[in-house]
């Protein structure tokens, strides 16, 4: 075909369209594959958690000292879950803030945690005076 100097070029308008379109789809694909396995591995370990936390006395821990020696402040509700394998005893009212739980050994020394947006805002030991006389 023979092109007179006033004939345009032929339209690529499509051509370019679907290159576009991938520039954009495949890492907006790829954020949104990362987002969900993120989700689903949080998912994973907040069942596991509580799962194990299930199976033990609500506010039990095995030693009060050694765990407020564990905690840290800012540390998530789910970490110190996680750390105690039990949940703690709510001493607040119920979806108050802030939340305050406690965990009881078989001393009876327990800690007292508060958490202020589901972080570890404060934290205090209890030790009984021992009531044997000498």
């Amino acid at each position: 075909m023979v092109r007179s100097p006033h004939t345009p070029p032929p339209a690529r308008g499509c051509e370019n369209g679907g290159m576009n379109f991938q520039k954009i789809f495949i890492p907006v694909a790829g954020v949104a594959t990362v987002l969900v396995m993120w989700m689903l591995l949080h998912f994973t370990r907040m069942m596991n958690v509580l799962k194990r936390a299930a199976s033990r006395p609500i506010g039990h821990v095995d030693s009060a000292v050694m765990l407020n020696a564990r905690l840290q402040p800012g540390m998530t509700l789910l970490h110190v879950i996680a750390m105690t394998r039990a949940l703690g005893k709510l001493q607040s009212e119920k979806d108050a803030q802030p939340e305050v739980f406690r965990w009881t050994d078989a001393t009876h020394s327990h800690v007292t945690c508060t958490f202020a947006g589901g972080k570890l805002a404060h934290h205090a030991l209890f030790r009984p005076a021992d009531s044997t006389p000498e």
